[in-house]
């Protein structure tokens, strides 16, 4: 038996759509049934943006769909997930190709630590790619982009993309925690935000460093008191070494 929402004679016009690839902007297309695409600009291998396994929690023929996917497509659902909170982002800063960027960059570092120490990569690379959405807001209301006003508009427009995204609430909730302060560690915190407070500084401090370049001396400081992970100050040195004078 087929799933009828498989089956390209129920189709509609909406059944093919194109995606942005969520590393370069480029424009992939879609048929319903294409698990996956590769990037013709920049090879990142894409799944498909609007497969959704939500309807395991009520199809009878849950078993049987999923059991015949092949297993690396089930590991890969977070890279689903990634995807679709990368393609979101996009879409929502639109033109604002300094924002993207630096989203992009904190994601690919926080990938990196995460991995390394650990943590909850969905919520990981969620609140990675989702920091600094509040940006736009605080720009158009206060003319700021000031860490508070982030804090203060960056969780209702993360909370609205991500349930948009059907995302599970207990996600949503730390995803949104970790953006509220995300320039401000508390006493304690979790591996998840150590990870996105170490990805984006070290990211700020690139983008600051390729117009100063630190002294070897200035850079072992940085390293030794800013970050919060091993893994953090690993990848930090690692990147931030090429701007040492």
């Amino acid at each position: 038996m087929q799933c009828p929402g498989q089956d390209s004679r129920y189709w509609s016009g909406e059944d093919v759509h194109e995606s942005p690839c969520p590393k370069c902007g480029h424009i992939i297309e879609f048929f319903k049934d294409d698990s996956q695409q590769k990037c013709r600009n920049c090879g990142h291998r894409l799944l498909n943006p609007k497969m959704d396994f939500g309807c395991a929690s009520y199809c009878p023929y849950a078993d049987q769909c999923l059991g015949s996917m092949p297993p690396e497509m089930l590991e890969k659902r977070d890279d689903l997930f990634k995807d679709r909170v990368a393609i979101a982002m996009r879409k929502y800063f639109g033109t604002d190709a300094r924002r993207i960027k630096h989203a992009m960059q904190v994601g690919s570092h926080a990938e990196v630590i995460g991995k390394e120490e650990k943590g909850n990569m969905a919520v990981i690379m969620a609140a990675a790619l989702l920091h600094d959405i509040g940006i736009k807001v605080s720009e158009e209301k206060y003319d700021s982009s000031a860490p508070r006003y982030q804090h203060q508009e960056g969780p209702p427009v993360a909370r609205d993309l991500l349930e948009n995204l059907k995302a599970e609430k207990e996600l949503i909730d730390e995803v949104c925690d970790i953006i509220g302060h995300h320039h401000s560690p508390r006493p304690e915190e979790s591996i998840n935000f150590k990870t996105i407070y170490d990805a984006d500084l070290i990211v700020n401090f690139s983008e600051k460093y390729q117009d100063s370049a630190p002294t070897a001396e200035k850079l072992n400081s940085i390293l030794d008191t800013s970050f919060l992970t091993q893994s953090g100050r690993r990848e930090a040195k690692k990147v931030l070494s090429r701007y040492i004078q």
